[in-house]
């Protein structure tokens, strides 16, 4: 099963991972974190197939992606 973990105090909101993500299973919080981003989280765990892509458009490097 595919896991994905983001560092949610480093994350800027940007929205690249959710934008990118081909199966649509990402989105960005409702809360804010420490700097004042929505940090971005899985939505839909069930569809993500550990693809990276997420992971590969992170500007911040924040996102880990295990299979």
């Amino acid at each position: 099963m595919a896991k994905i973990s983001f560092m949610e105090e480093r994350c800027k909101g940007c929205g690249l991972c959710v934008a990118f993500c081909p199966r649509k299973c990402l989105r960005l919080s409702n809360h804010l974190n420490a700097l004042g981003y929505p940090p971005a989280e899985v939505a839909v765990p069930d569809l993500c197939t550990a693809c990276a892509v997420c992971a590969r458009m992170c500007p911040d490097v924040v996102i880990e992606v295990t299979r």
